[in-house]
């Protein structure tokens, strides 16, 4: 990779970090997890990503409503923690073209649909 490649992929991975960041310094009640005593490795690996993907959420939903005014609805919280983590693995990890290409075109289709859901929450009335 390039150094200008390196610089763009180290910035959107720092701009998507940043905030998340500032949703976590909020204040918003935990998510709910429901563990059991002798849960799996699994279990626990998937309740990390879930805990994860709902703290990069909050953080992307409080940033929108600042922008919006509060216009977009909770439900995106997770759709968008979600798709900020995969964005996040994409840019940490090389992953080989074809797989690379796939993820692409979910990825940017899975974008375009949260920001029509967006721009359906912010014009609201």
């Amino acid at each position: 990779m390039d150094k200008n490649k390196r610089v763009v992929v180290f910035g959107l991975a720092g701009l998507l970090i940043v905030v998340a960041l500032v949703g976590v310094g909020q204040q918003v009640a935990a998510p709910q997890v429901n563990l059991r005593p002798t849960s799996s490795a699994v279990d626990q690996a998937l309740t990390f990503v879930d805990s994860v993907s709902n703290y990069l959420g909050q953080g992307m939903l409080y940033v929108l409503n600042l922008i919006t005014k509060d216009r977009v609805s909770k439900d995106l919280e997770k759709p968008l923690g979600y798709m900020a983590l995969i964005t996040l693995l994409l840019l940490f990890f090389g992953l080989i073209e074809f797989a690379r290409k796939v993820i692409w075109v979910g990825l940017i289709v899975g974008w375009v649909l949260i920001i029509v859901r967006i721009i359906l929450d912010a014009l609201k009335v």
